[in-house]
């Protein structure tokens, strides 16, 4: 009798490790809990049942269909619709797919992250997750993922992205320099085709509203006196070569090119106010008027201009400093304040 049941086991164990192992050809566990495969993963719900999978994130361009049946009941899922194009916007989507993660793991539950191949968009999403939970770059976390999945290989647009995800601290922060100027590449990117550009691409016209300064600086026209943008809106760049980026513009050798001096910034980049829409829709390149007294602001060109410091930016709407007067407010008398 206990040589049957021993016999039962052990073809039990067998059966087991078999389903294992057939698992283990549709995804990987890149760690306890946390696999990374592709659309075959999720072809069979037998696949699922056998690798302990209880949720599944789809980063790819269709919705898996599950069918009802084993391995799939209780079944928690999250899809991102995204081709595995170097333009695709997956950043957007990098703290939903990382909270689904890391939920479902706080649950207990084993993690499929899976696209079409399993070796670029899962990748990206992967690579984020450990980013932000063991507080890793994005090259050592892409090289620690690498090892583990030779075959590893997000677009070159996918890596880009993971890097500005990792400038952000790995939280997309919407309102940051860093994310606006990447919304603002995303739509030069389809502007040719656009009929309208997107409302939430604006910032708010301080105009229209009467918030004061206690948001940070405005900025207004110099000759009328017309409120034109906040502080906040202004896209910080680093600091470009200086005069030797415009050397190929220069007919005679300027002293300034070897002396090594550095141009300082003379303009404002900011991202579009809701003053600019009529004039920025359906045109390249032009001229930012004031809309109160028509003077001469700027310019704007969604292929991108060259600050006087060198540094090429794209897309480009630029305010010359010397146009427009920076308004702040200064304590006085405590909780007392003026304008300057």
């Amino acid at each position: 009798m206990l040589e049957a049941q021993d016999g039962s086991h052990d073809c039990e164990h067998h059966i087991c490790s078999q389903s294992r192992a057939r698992s283990a050809r549709h995804m990987l566990e890149v760690r306890p809990g946390l696999f990374l495969g592709g659309a075959a993963a999720v072809a069979e719900p037998d696949h699922l049942r056998e690798a302990g999978v209880t949720a599944v994130l789809t980063v790819d361009s269709e919705e898996p269909d599950f069918q009802t049946g084993a391995g799939v009941e209780g079944l928690r899922s999250l899809f991102v619709r995204a081709l595995d194009k170097p333009e695709t916007d997956l950043l957007s989507h990098l703290d939903r797919c990382v909270a689904f993660i890391v939920q479902a793991r706080a649950e207990g539950r084993a993690v499929l992250v899976h696209c079409h191949a399993g070796v670029s968009r899962s990748v990206t999403v992967i690579t984020a997750f450990m980013m932000k939970t063991d507080q890793l770059t994005f090259e050592k976390a892409y090289e620690n993922l690498k090892t583990v999945k030779p075959e590893a290989k997000m677009n070159e647009g996918f890596e880009w992205q993971l890097k500005l995800y990792q400038a952000m601290g790995c939280e997309v922060d919407t309102s940051s320099a860093v994310y606006k100027q990447y919304r603002l590449q995303k739509v030069t990117e389809k502007y040719p085709e656009l009929q309208n550009l997107p409302q939430e691409l604006f910032a708010v016209d301080p105009s229209a509203i009467s918030q004061g300064l206690k948001d940070g600086g405005l900025y207004k026209c110099r000759k009328c006196r017309r409120s034109l943008f906040r502080s906040s809106s202004i896209l910080d760049h680093n600091e470009g070569s200086g005069p030797i980026a415009f050397a190929h513009k220069r007919m005679t050798p300027s002293p300034m090119l070897s002396t090594g001096s550095q141009a300082q910034c003379t303009s404002y980049f900011i991202e579009p106010v809701q003053w600019m829409e009529s004039t920025l829709l359906g045109v390249m390149d032009g001229q930012l008027l004031c809309p109160k007294c028509n003077a001469k602001l700027g310019s704007f060109n969604w292929y991108g201009e060259q600050c006087s410091c060198g540094r090429w930016i794209t897309p480009a709407f630029q305010i010359h400093k010397n146009r427009v007067d920076e308004m702040k407010m200064l304590p006085v008398l405590g909780s007392q304040t003026r304008k300057i």
